[in-house]
Parts: C-alpha cells; sequence; structure tokens
C-alpha cells in the first residue's frame, strides 16, 4: 500500500525570504516593475498637463501588481506545488485580487489622457471593435473565469501542470487574463463598449456565488487527494479556501458597487433637490421668473 502523502508545514521564514529566481520568474517580476514605471510616467505626464489624478487610482494599480508580485515570485510561490491550500491562493490571488485592484486604477483612461492623438486614436478604435464589445460583456467574463477554474481544478490538467513547469507558468498568465475579463466590466471605470449600470454589475456578481461554491465544495468533498503530492486534508482544506475566499471576493466587490451605487443615487437625490427648489423659487417669485424670460 502506497503511503498517503503528507504535505509540508508552512513556515513565516519560507514565505518571507524564498523568494523565486528562476528566469522566467524573474522576467515576470520585469515585466511587472516595467509596466509599473509605465504607470507612474503616465501620471507625471497627465499633471504636467494641468491635470488631477486620483492617488486611489495609482495606489490601486500598484497594489494589483504587487499582488501578481506576491502570487509568483515570493515565498508563497515556493509551496504550489507542494501544499495545495497555498496553490489555492496563489491562484486565487491572480484571478480575484490583482485583477480588480488593477480594473480600480484605471491604467486605460490614463493612457488615453496622457498619450498623442494618434495612440488615443488606436486605443479608441480598439476599444471600440467588435472583440472588445463581445469581451467586455459580463457573462462573457463569468463563462470564461468559470470555465478556466473548472478545467484547471477538476480535470488532469492541474496534475500536468505541477509536472510541467512550462505549463504551470502558463496557467498564472489563463487566470491572470481570465479574472481581467471578469473584473473590468464589474468594478472598473475605463471606457468601454459595455458600461452596465450599478445593478446590473451586481447581478453579475450574484450569479458567479454557486459557481465559486460548487466549485470549492466539490474539492472540498473529495475522497482522494486531487494530486499524488498532496495530502486528503490540504486537498480538503484548499477546497473550503477556494469556496470561503471566493465568497469573500466577491462579497468585497459588491461593497464595493454599493458604494458607488450610493454615490449615484446622493448625487441624483442633490440634482432633485436643486430642481425642486428652483421650482419652488419661481413659484413664489413669478415676476422675477418672467422678467429673466424677457431678459
Amino acid at each position: 500500500m502506497v503511503p498517503a502523502a503528507v504535505s509540508p508545514h508552512v513556515t513565516f521564514d519560507r514565505l518571507l525570504l524564498a523568494w523565486q529566481l528562476q528566469p522566467l520568474a524573474l522576467a515576470s517580476l520585469a515585466v511587472v516593475v516595467l509596466v509599473g514605471f509605465a504607470y507612474v510616467a503616465g501620471v507625471r505626464r497627465v499633471q504636467r498637463r494641468g491635470r488631477a489624478w486620483s492617488r486611489w487610482k495609482t495606489a490601486s494599480f500598484v497594489g494589483g501588481l504587487a499582488s501578481i508580485v506576491v502570487a509568483v515570485n515570493s515565498g508563497l510561490a515556493s509551496y504550489d506545488d507542494s501544499v495545495f491550500t497555498m496553490h489555492v491562493i496563489q491562484h486565487l490571488i491572480l484571478m480575484s485580487t490583482a485583477p480588480p485592484l488593477l480594473a480600480l486604477g484605471s491604467p486605460v483612461t490614463l493612457l488615453l489622457q496622457a498619450s498623442s492623438r494618434d495612440t488615443k486614436r488606436v486605443v479608441l478604435k480598439v476599444l471600440h471593435s467588435r472583440p472588445a464589445r463581445m469581451l467586455s460583456f459580463p457573462l462573457v467574463g463569468l463563462a470564461v473565469s468559470t470555465v478556466v477554474m473548472y478545467g484547471y481544478f477538476l480535470t488532469p490538467l492541474y496534475d500536468a501542470s505541477l509536472v510541467h513547469p512550462l505549463l504551470h507558468d502558463a496557467t498564472h498568465v489563463v487566470f491572470l487574463a481570465a479574472g481581467s475579463l471578469y473584473w473590468w466590466p464589474i468594478v472598473g471605470t475605463d471606457p468601454i463598449p459595455r458600461r452596465m449600470g450599478v445593478g446590473a454589475r451586481m447581478a453579475s456578481l450574484g450569479l458567479a456565488i454557486p459557481f465559486n461554491a460548487f466549485l470549492g465544495i466539490a474539492v472540498m468533498n473529495m475522497s482522494s487527494p486531487i494530486a499524488p503530492r498532496y495530502s486528503l486534508t490540504d486537498t480538503q482544506s484548499g477546497g473550503a479556501l477556494l469556496w470561503g475566499l471566493g465568497e469573500l471576493f466577491t462579497l468585497g466587490a459588491l461593497g464595493v458597487l454599493f458604494r458607488e451605487w450610493a454615490k449615484v443615487e446622493e448625487r441624483r437625490a442633490a440634482r432633485e433637490d436643486r430642481r425642486l427648489d428652483a421650482e419652488r423659487l419661481a413659484a413664489r417669485n413669478p415676476g422675477s421668473a418672467a422678467a429673466g424670460d424677457r431678459s
């Protein structure tokens, strides 16, 4: 009888110090750093043109880039092929933490404000293209992200990614792209062809809840480890994290959208108050209103 695998203990020292120095890890770090420098340069160019740029947007975008570094380059990545719960956290960061933070940074808006007319023309042409209109529909992002998650965790692809490092690295890119496709239309403020109202975006988030829950429960109830190198306890704990953290990210996004909805309603109420005040003023002073009309 083959002894059951035992997942190693996660230590704070390793999480903090075991940074990944493989060529692909360093290449991804270089790309992230370059993107960060490009974003900051864009912010400075916008400010030199006399326009303001939100510090919260900058902080959000930098936070999204930092999340990618944590997932791919930090000691967390040193556990992804030996501790399933750490692997789950890694992929959730790439799909549900980094993408919404990057989207809240409004990088496309920054590009439009900081670039030349020719670049703006190209960007706007891409934004209004047929593929962009299709991909910006929230249900497309939900379908793609669901297929990616289910296809990875519930098929032999997962075990194959542990054996083949290049495939493993490719899954990181796929998770980040699928997460961006899902989160950008929901929490992002960039101009996109299909800008849905706050209520519709909250409904899209609600649709994702049962899919996330079923996947987490399915992994949590597995009767054997998801891969031979993991223990069953580790697999079931990872399933619980997949379920719990997935719902937590959704609730967080709902909170962001609710805050946006409250601001919209507050502005609408203020406009209505001003309109009613003007009507009451006109009713009390019909002569002044008529004089204003003659003038």
